[in-house]
């Protein structure tokens, strides 16, 4: 289940990174880009967590 929860979360925080990184304020472009990494992350963690099923 630790898979699913992460690739979900890193899927909504790319999308979300994404829409932020479309505005014109530079604060809120730089937030975006955060996300979206943060995003990336918690999809990297999702796929070493099924590989080790779910055991970190």
């Amino acid at each position: 289940m630790g898979k699913l929860t992460e690739n979900i979360k890193g899927n909504v925080n790319e999308a979300i990174g994404n829409v932020k990184q479309q505005s014109s304020d530079p604060e809120t472009r730089a937030e975006g880009h955060k996300q979206e990494l943060k995003g990336e992350a918690q999809k990297a963690k999702g796929k070493i967590q099924g590989a080790m099923g779910d055991n970190i």
